[in-house]
């Protein structure tokens, strides 16, 4: 059994929704309605949980992609030195 009941509407609101309504050939009863009912479905409250994304996990079996060689930490902090010193020296030519 249906009810009736009175709703209060922007009247800006009202003039869309009877727009839209005619457009779709329905009843304004009959669009509120299905609005109604989608605002209160459960899908639209599992459609806003977000689930957290996760990246990727690589299956590969690891080690350093082809021609990568390892060198000392402290060779790399000399090539870094090298390499400030000659910008200096560059500088003051």
């Amino acid at each position: 059994m249906t009810e009736r009941t009175t709703v209060r509407l922007p009247p800006d609101l009202l003039a869309r929704a009877r727009r839209k309504a005619a457009a779709e050939g329905r009843t304004l009863t009959s669009l509120i309605e299905d609005g109604l009912r989608a605002m209160v479905s459960d899908q639209t409250k599992a459609a806003k949980v977000k689930r957290r994304i996760l990246p990727r996990i690589s299956k590969a079996t690891g080690g350093p992609h082809p021609g990568f060689e390892f060198i000392r930490l402290s060779d790399i902090d000399a090539i870094e030195d090298a390499e400030y010193v000659e910008r200096m020296n560059r500088g003051f030519k």
